[in-house]
């Protein structure tokens, strides 16, 4: 294992202890613990969106808390869901007079320990709405019971703009559900990753082998085969995409091409390349696109592709400025 790291079992919170040193103005921590996340700022009477997740997937998911996005989340151990108590004191911090969002990817562990905090907040006369990201199209052909990956980014983006334009809770909600039934993901690695405390990889792939399909915890693909080209892998994916979410001539779409931890950006944007000549030959346009690191599994070698169809509602959610430690659109 090759990381710079100082004891293994320290990962998380030091990482923490980075970020907090690093963007004091920004963000901050809740109930004097670390992983409890909130951003710096609060907006009296409007909605608070809060997140979470296990660790290893930065910027996902606290790299999304700040102006114009989320307003809490609760930081899980590598690849573990935060707890029930972190989520509540989370919520109790961000909370300003408007209810709560709870807005995270479809994982067992994340769904019980959020609906635990949202029964918490209920005793405490506080409404709250839960919802799912589930975009990732290979993981279950039931939409209800699909992995949420780096797709739930277009929920956070609608949730977000609708919030700080001081819509209701219920407006907020529908903004996200609107992007995540719209939403469908694809993703695809070449190399596993380590996870610090056990120090090996978490699975294995022989030299010139990918799988396509894989999760962002190393959860099997649909197949391990030889590692296809960039326009290869594009046709699948949009073929895959547009089998679970019809498009058509004329359609318009966002496009997000994240990296899994260990893809330089040059494979990305000639991945977005790829993609786009796959819309094109469709007479999709591309409205706008996200190239960059928004769901990464530790050092994964791969991408995935996540494709989201807009109308002018969405887009103008997707335009709207945010302001994070991670990521600034003006």
């Amino acid at each position: 294992m090759k990381k710079i790291i100082n004891e293994p079992e320290d990962y998380v919170d030091e990482m923490l202890q980075g970020i907090y040193a690093a963007h004091p103005d920004m963000v901050t921590y809740a109930a004097d613990d670390l992983r409890c996340y909130c951003n710096a700022v609060k907006k009296n009477g409007k909605v608070a969106i809060i997140t979470g997740g296990g660790t290893g997937h930065l910027p996902l998911f606290l790299g999304y808390v700040g102006e114009g996005l989320i307003d809490g989340c609760g930081v899980g151990g590598v690849f573990q869901s935060p707890s029930a108590e972190q989520i509540y004191n989370i919520s109790k911090e961000v909370e300003a007079g408007a209810g709560v969002l709870y807005l995270y990817g479809n994982y067992t562990g994340d769904i019980m320990n959020f609906d635990m905090a949202a029964e918490m907040l209920e005793m405490d006369d506080i409404k709250s709405i839960s919802l799912v990201g589930a975009d990732d199209v290979l993981s279950n052909s039931n939409p209800a019971a699909r992995r949420g990956v780096a797709g739930i980014y277009f929920m956070y983006k609608a949730a977000g703009a609708k919030a700080d334009q001081m819509g209701t809770l219920e407006e907020v909600a529908a903004a996200a559900k609107k992007a995540g039934d719209n939403v469908r993901t694809v993703g695809f690695a070449l190399t596993p990753c380590i996870v610090p405390e056990v120090g090996h990889s978490n699975f294995m792939l022989n030299e010139n082998e990918m799988a396509f399909g894989m999760g962002i915890h190393g959860e099997p693909g649909i197949w391990n085969g030889p590692i296809k080209t960039a326009d290869g892998l594009a046709m699948e994916s949009v073929d895959e995409i547009l089998k679970d979410m019809p498009l058509h001539d004329g359609d318009e779409v966002a496009v997000l091409i994240n990296g899994l931890g260990a893809t330089s950006i040059e494979e990305l944007y000639i991945l977005n390349n790829s993609v786009r000549k796959q819309l094109e030959t469709k007479g999709i346009r591309v409205y706008r696109s996200w190239t960059g690191e928004f769901a990464t599994s530790m050092e994964m070698m791969g991408a995935s592709i996540s494709i989201c169809k807009v109308d002018e509602e969405l887009k103008s959610y997707f335009d709207y400025p945010v302001n994070t430690p991670f990521i600034c659109q003006k």
